[in-house]
């Protein structure tokens, strides 16, 4: 079964919500499993800055529920999509809001190890420009908690929404997602750290071998073995 999250960064259905549902229509098989979040609604508050999560547990968070409903859903999924369209320049400020809220789940904190194996996609779109800056910020934030094979689609769409879109611009776009997706689907259940992301996790061991500011976190690293020759793949 192929196990897909989708994290909408809004909660409307327009050109990004779209373009991310002709994805899942080409990378999707029979025995596909969905699981959809919208934002605001599926958010939760905002980040308060109690440092909970990383000096004590994710479990103690104040808006623990909602969070930890859709990091078991990312957990359990094959393919991870992230999504936003461009507002001012940058993601919404509600899928920010979520994604504050896995600081804890970083490669320096206590990154969780079903991560390393996920495929990631981002997809943003904008009436003008600036949706290959939201994708990159998404990007950015999936590395992070360790997925390293991300894929990415951006489009300038000239509309402020779907139904206002060109008809030859949803023909580049379908012809651009049947080349992405031929790239996703090989991937899929296929997906190996690349060497930045496995740089970048000897980097947190040699910190964490030194760590005496926080045990919640070192302990964690010593709990899974990665302070040895362990690694989470």
């Amino acid at each position: 079964m192929l196990k897909i999250t989708v994290i909408n960064g809004q909660s409307h259905k327009g050109s990004t919500y779209n373009i991310t549902k002709q994805i899942i229509n080409k990378i999707s098989n029979d025995n596909t499993k969905l699981n959809e979040y919208f934002m605001p609604t599926d958010a939760p508050d905002y980040c308060v800055g109690c440092y909970k999560c990383f000096d004590e547990s994710e479990y103690n968070c104040p808006h623990a529920q909602k969070v930890q409903r859709i990091v078991k859903s990312m957990e359990e999924s094959d393919v991870i999509i992230i999504n936003s369209p461009t507002y001012c320049y940058g993601m919404t400020g509600q899928l920010k809001t979520f994604l504050d809220h896995l600081g804890y789940m970083w490669l320096p904190h206590r990154p969780k190890e079903a991560m390393f194996d996920k495929v990631g996609i981002t997809v943003s779109t904008a009436s003008g420009a600036g949706a290959n800056k939201v994708i990159k910020a998404i990007k950015q934030q999936m590395f992070w908690l360790g997925i390293s094979n991300v894929f990415s689609y951006s489009k300038n769409v000239n509309a402020a929404n779907w139904e206002s879109v060109s008809d030859e611009i949803k023909l580049s776009i379908d012809k651009d997602l049947n080349t992405l997706s031929n790239k996703i689907k090989p991937k899929i259940n296929n997906s190996k750290p690349n060497l930045k992301l496995k740089f970048m996790f000897e980097i947190m061991r040699s910190m964490q071998k030194g760590n005496d500011w926080n045990l919640t976190d070192k302990n964690y690293w010593i709990y899974n073995g990665w302070l040895d020759k362990k690694k989470p793949w």
